[in-house]
């Protein structure tokens, strides 16, 4: 087993006691040293005291763990930075009213705003000509799908 899986084996447990889940694990090796990045999400944005809390608890694990060995390493614990594409029923569910850009599997391209989801399938608000229509999108036909960033959204688009 892949020293990444280990890591989210051990890891998983206490990050879902927190009440967040684990969406990655990546290591680095530069020389003797290791760097060890768990992506942590939940349901709402994370905020620094839940990131922390995180961190010691997969801090303490990774410690005690025989299979990190004794090369040293660094441990950092993050959120999913926003250009991160979502994949998972809840990624859509926790960034409804946002815009999103999807590229369905035959390349098509549908721009809109998440006003729905459920386990399989994806509703957005998709604005051309000035009128509004919802295009419901199977989660199976959705090849990346990332949430647009918006610097001038108006009151009236919210």
């Amino acid at each position: 087993m892949a020293i990444t899986d280990q890591i989210a084996q051990l890891v998983t447990p206490a990050v879902e006691a927190q009440g967040f889940f684990l969406e990655e694990v990546l290591l680095v090796s530069p020389g003797k040293h290791r760097i060890v990045t768990c992506i942590v999400d939940g349901q709402s944005s994370l905020n620094m005291d839940q990131v922390t809390a995180v961190s010691r608890a997969i801090s303490e694990l990774l410690d005690e763990a025989a299979f990190m060995g004794e090369a040293p390493f660094t441990l950092e614990v993050t959120s999913p930075g926003v250009d991160r594409p979502l994949t998972k029923p809840r990624h859509f569910a926790k960034n409804v009213d946002r815009l999103l850009k999807v590229v369905r599997n035959d390349g098509e391209v549908v721009t809109g705003r998440i006003s729905g989801n459920t386990e399989t399938e994806l509703t957005l608000s998709v604005t051309e000509k000035k009128e509004v229509k919802e295009v419901v999108i199977a989660l199976a036909d959705i090849k990346r799908a990332t949430v647009e960033i918006e610097f001038n959204r108006k009151e009236s688009d919210k």
